[in-house]
Order: C-alpha cells, then structure tokens, then sequence
C-alpha cells in the first residue's frame, strides 16, 4: 500500500511539473507573440511582398553581387499610428551578409519616413526575432529535462543565474573604474563553478573535488597563458578586432581566456571525479593504485576530444571572416595573422587547463576518496 502510494505520488508530481512546464512555455510564447506595445520602436507585420527590380554590382575588388529591390505593404503592430499600413522599400544582395528577403508574415522594426494622406512610407531597421528565440530556448530547456531529468532541471537554473551573474559582473566594470576586469571575471569564475556544480551534483564529495580541480585547473592555466604573454610581450597577437574598445584589449583578452577557459576546464574535472567516484562507489572494495589507473585511462581518452572540441569551437567563429579575406584575394599569413591569432591564443591555453585538470582531477577525487574511507 505504501509503495503504491509513492508510485502515485511520483507520479503525480511529474505530472504537475510538466504541466507548470507546459503553461509556462505556452504563456511565453503567447506573450512574444504579442508584445508588441512594450516596444518603443515601430513594428510592422509583412502583409503582401513585390519584387520591383534588381542590379548587379561591383565592389572594390572586382567582387560582383546581384542586388534585388522589393516593395513590402506591412501593418503597423504598436504606436499612434497602429493599424494603418506602410510601404516600404528593401534592397537585398544575393550574398545576404548585411540583408535578407522578407515574406508575408514576418515582424520588423521599421522607421516612418513621411506620412502623406494616410499613407505611410519607411524603411526597415531590423527584424523582430525574439518569437524565434523563444521557440529555441524551448526546444532546449525540454531536450535537458527530457535527457537530464533532476540534473536537467538543475541546469537550466545554473545556466539562467549564472547569465545574470555574468551580465551584472560586466555592468559593475563598465560603472564601477575602481574593478579590475580580470578580478571581476576572476569572482565570477569562482562564483560559475560552486553555484553550477553544487545545483547539479548537489553537496557531496564528487561535487568538492570537481570544483577544487576546475579552480585550480583554470587558474594555474590563466597564470601559465600570462606569463607566456609577459615574456614575448604579446607578440604575434593581433587585437585589431577589439579596435573598438575604449578599454585595454589585451585585459579584455586575458578575461576572455579566463572565462572561456573555465567551461572545458569544468567538463573535464566533473567527468574526473564522476568516474572516479562511480568507481569507488560500485566496488568500495578496490584499491587506491586501480582507482589511480582506471583514472589515467579515462583521462587519456578525454584529453584529445576535449581539446578538439576548445579547438573548433573557438576557429569556427572565424569562419566568415576567412571565408571575407580570401574572397578578396588576402594573402595567405596576413588572413590567418588577423582572424585566427586570438583564438588559438585562447584555443592553446584552453587545452593547457584541460591537461593539467586531468591529473589535478584525479588526485583530487582520490584525497576525498581517502577521506571518506578514513571516515568508514
């Protein structure tokens, strides 16, 4: 009777936290599809779509596009002027790199031009998208819980305070001249680490050593990254594309090393000592020299994808910009000089903290192991 009555109870409560799930998602997704008088800025919703002529171009270095010419008839969504209807023009390149083609139903910021008897004409700013992140934030919040169930669930909460976290740790810097940058991200850092490990794996020994060897790990990886830049003086890194800053770039790229370091790191020291620990936990038989063994082993067989994985995920955001620098006939060295330099910077010194976590992992995981033997 009793384990009948918990099967129900589980059973029950699964059910209410898929539907709050259910009503929240169904909520948002009406609200995004409807909010449109909280936008200050003029929203127009594609009503009918004409093509009025196209011209082929050619730029600087002989490259040639085709542009197209549309004429879009949209209703006004928000503003004084809801309702009425406004036409404008949009000019899109075959490339599509700084424009793209519209159709009947798609949501735009646009600006009022002249409003002549009742008829308005614009032009369009940019593209109202936030009913498509919605949607994709979805599809991934439910891929986690449906894969990751309680972990899962525990996940998207790290993941949505740690983003608040990170945006005010980069309010305080812009407002507060007294803070370092490195010293923010750095509390940050340490901040990401205890709050995402501690809600996933909860308070338990596996959890006090991931965290002990993503922190060291990072660190010692970020000191090791600095002092390599003291000693060749940065050269060989190009920080053109930070040209824009009105802050010291090679802080901001030392900050950035820190900070997108500390993900692989944190992969590498939770499957360390998850492993470890599910060892010991199976068979709290087996020796400390096997457990230093089986650990060896499963460090070996993560070190090459791990760091594939920082290698590609830095390069392919550099992609286009390759893709820009050949297409206009730039040498070889130079386009790999200007848009690659900072990301294998970040890429080498990411891969140096998944290495060194390997060993730290595995030493940490066995200390509280011994710990908690010691204890037995």
């Amino acid at each position: 009777m009793k384990v009948t009555k918990r099967i129900l109870e589980s059973f029950s409560n699964k059910w209410l936290v898929a539907a709050v799930l259910l009503f929240c998602c169904a909520a948002s997704l009406l609200f995004v599809h409807h909010n449109h008088s909280f936008y200050d800025r003029p929203i127009a919703e594609v009503i009918k779509t004409s093509q009025t002529g196209s011209a082929e171009e050619t730029d600087m270095h002989n490259n040639k596009d085709r542009l197209y010419t549309q004429q879009l008839t949209a209703k006004l969504k928000n503003g004084k002027d809801k309702g009425k209807l406004i036409t404008l023009t949009n000019e899109y390149s075959l490339s599509g790199a700084f424009d793209q083609k519209y159709h009947a139903g798609h949501e735009l910021f646009v600006s009022i031009d002249s409003s002549t008897n009742n008829s308005l004409t614009g032009t369009v700013k940019d593209v109202k998208r936030d009913k498509y992140i919605m949607i994709a934030s979805w599809l991934f919040i439910f891929t986690l819980l449906l894969v990751g169930k309680k972990q899962g669930f525990f996940s998207v909460i790290s993941l949505a305070v740690n983003g608040l976290l990170l945006s005010y740790a980069l309010d305080v810097y812009l407002n507060k001249n007294g803070l370092g940058l490195l010293v923010i991200c750095g509390i940050s850092a340490i901040l990401f680490t205890v709050i995402s490990l501690l809600l996933v794996n909860g308070f338990n020994g596996k959890t006090y050593a991931a965290i002990t060897a993503t922190l060291l790990g990072t660190f010692i990886s970020l000191f090791i990254a600095m002092i390599v830049l003291k000693l060749t003086s940065g050269n060989g890194l190009r920080y053109e594309e930070m040209q824009f800053l009105t802050r010291p770039p090679k802080v901001v790229f030392i900050a950035g090393v820190l900070v997108g370091s500390l993900g692989a790191v944190m992969d590498v020291a939770i499957t360390m000592s998850s492993s470890i620990f599910g060892l010991y936990e199976k068979n709290t038989q087996i020796s400390i020299k096997a457990l230093k063994a089986s650990g060896l082993e499963i460090g070996k067989d993560i070190m090459g994808p791990m760091t594939n994985i920082l290698f590609f995920a830095y390069i392919s955001g550099s992609i286009p910009m390759l893709i820009l620098y050949f297409k206009n006939a730039s040498p070889l060295g130079y386009t790999l000089s200007m848009n690659l330099s900072l990301e294998l910077a970040r890429a080498l010194a990411g891969g140096i903290g998944i290495v060194l976590t390997i060993p730290i992992g595995l030493y940490t995981s066995l200390y509280f192991i011994n710990r908690k033997k010691a204890r037995v």
